[in-house]
């Protein structure tokens, strides 16, 4: 590691989307960064890589859909796509397919969705409408750093879909969200964005997930990077490394005492590492905070590699870059609960995505990669292959046909991948409406480290887990004022 009088402006402790987007921010802002990753790759939550499952065939390890990638506001003013990341928006955002019946689609275009979901399409109009018509608003209230009013509810229209973010919450987050819709098909298709959560249904959280995300699938959409998500990283660690930023990988930081000197650190971690490493010299409130930091349940993933497209009952799922596995709402509830009581579902919440739907560059050979995962109890040890199977299997006859191979990573092994994700915990903590505030703890700055200079920016900060970058924009942005007296953060746009 390094030497004892080496000496940057501002050490960032992981490279995940959150430590990249502090480290671009901070090296804009003519400060000297180091970025210490303790994985042998760049990325965290945002790489592609050959598992070996077959030759040429790459997978996403983390994350694969991206529906904040040009929602972000970090993201967006980085503008991926004038640094050459292709963001292909496929036809259908996500669907829900439904046993013995055709499915749910939430496509781009909210006319076509509502015509679809027939009797129930004005209900998901008179929901959703009013936040597709600002999706500005929405993003701001749900990324932002939940201590301040965003300027963009600070008109009609963001107040319109302020209010009925608001009101659609206390709806779908209480057991009044059977109120609204008539049929088994809307509710379902929402439940499957509300899931993401990965908390009992109904609950606030799920449902504030599901209106923002839902939102979004019919302004921005949700996006698919091409040739996978370490598109995204890549363009963050060259305009970092063309800023004059400094990467070292494998190179895990376990106490202080590795650290070079700087006059900031950004840890990129969970709340768990931070005290790890600064638990001795951090005050005794903030320490004994982080330690009562409850994380939430978990995922197991298993990749697939595919000699053909998923043989949908419903073909019109082909063109979805997502797809929620679970049934009908009721059917998602009970699996829920069944993995927040400890226990593994026999039908778990599962999200599948098949990234050739947008990008035919990934297929190789005539075999492509099949990205899946499903909702497991935290620390679960168990391999989910064939309960995944039969699951898909059941909305698609003949799936296994096409299998040419899989790995499953258990939930227990997902910190091998991502030190963050404790117990297979991929929102690196619980998600509730009371931790959307108090993320990690409660404090007027979320990111305060709890030892001067020291700041938390992972997505177990303010505003929460995605692909976003916000968590580390909104942290370095407070290093600079309060570390190095600048307090206009720096452009992000790339040079002309």
């Amino acid at each position: 590691m390094s030497g004892p009088r080496e000496v940057h402006d501002a050490v960032v402790v992981g490279a995940g989307p959150n430590g990249l987007a502090a480290a671009v921010t901070l090296a804009r802002a003519g400060l000297g960064v180091l970025v210490l990753e303790g994985q042998p790759t760049l990325g965290g939550g945002a790489r592609t890589l050959d598992l070996g499952l077959a030759p040429g065939v790459l997978h996403d390890l983390c994350s694969a859909v991206h529906p904040l990638a040009l929602a972000s506001p970090f993201l967006r003013e980085f503008d991926l796509q004038a640094r050459g990341v292709g963001l292909v928006l496929p036809e259908v955002s996500f669907a829900q397919p439904l046993a013995g019946r055709p499915a749910g689609l939430a496509y781009r275009d909210l006319d076509r969705t509502v015509a679809e979901l027939g009797a129930d399409g004005a209900a998901w109009r008179r929901l959703l409408g009013p936040l597709v018509e600002a999706p500005d608003a929405v993003i701001a209230l749900a990324l932002g750093d939940h201590r301040s009013v965003p300027p963009e509810v600070l008109n009609a229209p963001g107040l319109r879909a302020a209010v009925a973010f608001g009101a659609g919450i206390l709806e779908q987050g209480t057991r009044a969200w059977d109120l609204r819709f008539d049929g088994d098909v809307a509710p379902a298709l929402l439940m499957g964005v509300a899931a993401h959560a990965i908390s009992p249904l109904p609950s606030l959280a799920s449902a504030g997930t599901a209106l923002m995300l839902g939102s979004l699938a019919h302004s921005v959409g949700w996006p698919i990077p091409v040739g996978g998500s370490q598109a995204i990283t890549d363009a963050l660690v060259a305009d970092l490394r063309a800023h004059g930023g400094e990467l070292r990988t494998g190179t895990p930081v376990t106490t202080w005492r590795q650290l070079p000197r700087a006059r900031a650190y950004l840890f990129d971690t969970s709340p768990r590492t931070l005290e790890s490493v600064w638990g001795e010299r951090m005050r005794p409130s903030v320490r004994a905070a982080l330690e009562r930091f409850r994380f939430g349940n978990a995922a197991a993933k298993v990749d697939y590699v595919l000699s053909g497209p998923v043989p949908w009952a419903d073909p019109r799922i082909a063109a979805a870059g997502t797809v929620h596995l679970g049934g009908t709402r009721a059917e998602m509830a009970s699996a829920e609960a069944e993995v927040a009581a400890g226990r593994h579902a026999e039908r778990p919440m599962s999200l599948v995505s098949d990234p050739t739907v947008a990008d035919p560059a990934r297929e190789v050979g005539g075999l492509r990669p099949l990205w899946t995962y499903a909702h497991v109890p935290a620390d679960s040890d168990a391999d989910i292959t064939e309960t995944m199977t039969a699951h898909i299997e059941r909305y698609a006859p003949g799936f296994r046909d096409v299998v040419v191979t899989s790995r499953c990573i258990p939930a227990s092994q997902m910190w091998r991948h991502n030190a963050s994700y404790t117990g297979g915990d991929i929102a690196s903590g619980a998600i509730t409406m009371w931790r959307m505030f108090a993320r990690p703890r409660v404090a007027w700055s979320v990111y305060d480290g709890g030892v001067p200079g020291v700041y938390l920016c992972s997505q177990s900060t303010a505003p929460g887990p995605g692909v976003h970058g916000m968590s580390g924009w909104h942290a370095a942005r407070q290093a600079l004022k309060e570390r190095f007296g600048i307090g206009r953060a720096p452009e992000l746009a790339p040079s002309e």
